[in-house]
């Protein structure tokens, strides 16, 4: 089967089969079951990570490493990417509020040239494909150790100094200053209302990693929490204003787009010694990050840990962190765990990476998972990714649905068939984010995930299928009932 990028114009609703011996159909056959589960991966581009692999490539050169991007996550039965658009106060995109990042052409404020407008070409890449697009913020970090151009002047270190710290080899925006919560807010929400993105994503950041021996600058903002009668001891404090942000920024995308995920990655360990035998990095009490309380308050509609340990690791056990996070969702939000590609030591096997796989399914730990290292799983590090194929994604998936933000599934689709070639003409009353079909021949049921703008899709002659099955699927997951057509 060929689905037709260019949309066919829907004429007739209803059943219309044209004069032939081949006719389909209205059916009572039952396909199976769409399968669900969340594949992402992280594309990281602070320090060009991962793209672009370096600042100053052509416009052209850019858009075909992301293309490249999107054909090999699809090729790898993935279907979503984190997409990096703000890591220090920049912009990987069209923004009236901080300047272009340096990671594109090599100067933090210099815009691509010929234009072009990243995120906007990587959300259009990713819903040709049936794939979902989360763009992926870093709230407070300011300026990257390894910054390779001078500050632009429009950087909010040089309108705002009075909200940057310098912390180490960074800058850092003051997490104690509600003007620092307001302006993060105002350029994630400038994002989620002028870009399709299918989600907003966090990572580990909040307060910066500790330095040895030196404490986060935030005398000044203490200070004033004190004389305004603030009761918390400084610690929590902290914590408390990062509990802040992430709330009002799960309430404010809501308000805005209901549909619009918000997810967040926060270091895999909550505390050491919970539960009993794992030991490591305090992130709560280092990081100020209660990411339990954030999970378990519901300020999040996918919770995605870094779970980049082993299975058999004795002190950070992947199976035993997974489950014990599991058990700290009473809201019953998506437990989505960060797997890593490579493992502490940069030399995982490929059958680690599978097998965590296989030990969240199987023990009910989430109903996803995103991927860290993208240069391991897209070069195939260890054999990684052909094992992925073969063994665990062995098809695609649909992202899983999320109840809680809607759970009304939208209206059956029509189907207008004609022949001599045969022609599918679609349609709903409102325009689904996806189409999912399924198609069954002699050799099995085959299923494709199609973009909501696709108004139909055309068959080989000699490949017409035994019987179509056609769902629309809304923004927030939802999957209306089938339409169902077989040979007469």
């Amino acid at each position: 089967m060929k689905a037709s990028l260019a949309a066919l114009a829907l004429q007739v609703f209803g059943w219309g089969v044209s004069a032939s011996t081949l006719s389909y159909v209205p059916s009572t056959l039952k396909p199976p079951p769409l399968p669900r589960e969340f594949r992402a991966v992280w594309v990281a581009s602070v320090g060009n990570i991962n793209w672009p692999s370096r600042a100053g490539l052509s416009t052209a050169e850019q858009k075909a490493e992301l293309v490249s991007i999107f054909n090999k996550a699809a090729e790898l039965r993935l279907n979503a990417v984190l997409f990096q658009v703000r890591p220090a106060c920049d912009a990987l995109y069209v923004s009236s509020y901080e300047p272009w990042s340096e990671y594109l052409t090599g100067r933090m404020g210099q815009g691509p040239a010929p234009h072009y407008d990243p995120l906007a070409f990587a959300v259009e890449e990713a819903h040709k494909r049936g794939m979902e697009l989360h763009a992926w913020f870093n709230p407070f970090r300011a300026r990257y150790s390894k910054a390779i151009s001078p500050v632009a002047s429009s950087h909010i270190s040089k309108t705002q100094p009075s909200l940057v710290k310098a912390y180490g080899q960074y800058l850092w925006l003051d997490p104690g200053e509600q003007a620092v919560h307001e302006h993060s807010l105002k350029v994630m929400m400038d994002v989620v209302r002028r870009y399709d993105v299918d989600g907003v994503h966090l990572d580990d950041y909040f307060y910066p990693y500790p330095e040895t021996n030196l404490d986060f600058p935030d005398t000044a903002s203490w200070n004033r929490y004190r004389r305004s009668g603030g009761k918390l001891e400084r610690a929590d404090w902290r914590r408390d204003n990062v509990n802040r942000f992430i709330a009002q920024l799960y309430a404010r995308v809501k308000q805005e787009k209901p549909h619009v995920k918000v997810g967040l990655s926060p270091f895999g360990i909550w505390r050491p010694g919970v539960p009993g035998s794992i030991r490591g990095f305090d992130a709560y009490e280092r990081l100020y990050a209660d990411s339990r309380k954030w999970l378990t308050e519901g300020w999040t509609d996918y919770f995605s840990p870094q779970l980049y340990w082993s299975i058999n690791a004795p002190q950070q056990s992947f199976p035993v962190l997974l489950k014990w996070w599991a058990g700290q969702n009473p809201k019953q939000r998506h437990l989505w765990p960060g797997i890593s590609m490579h493992g502490p030591d940069g030399r995982r096997p490929a059958a680690e990476v599978v097998n965590q796989i296989m030990i969240r399914r199987r023990e009910g730990g989430g109903d996803g998972a995103a991927f860290w290292g993208m240069k391991a799983l897209f070069g195939n590090r260890n054999g990684v990714g052909d094992l992925l194929r073969s063994s665990a994604f062995t098809d695609i998936a649909l992202v899983p649905a999320s109840p809680w933000l809607d759970r009304t599934p939208p209206a059956a689709p029509t189907m207008n068939i004609t022949l001599n070639p045969m022609k599918v003409n679609i349609g709903t009353s409102e325009r689904p984010g996806l189409w999912a079909l399924q198609v069954k021949r002699q050799s099995g049921w085959k299923l494709q995930i199609l973009p909501g703008r696709f108004n139909g899709f055309t068959f080989d002659p000699g490949d017409e299928p035994d019987a179509i099955v056609l769902r629309a699927i809304d923004r927030c997951g939802n999957e209306s009932a089938p339409t169902v057509v077989a040979r007469n």
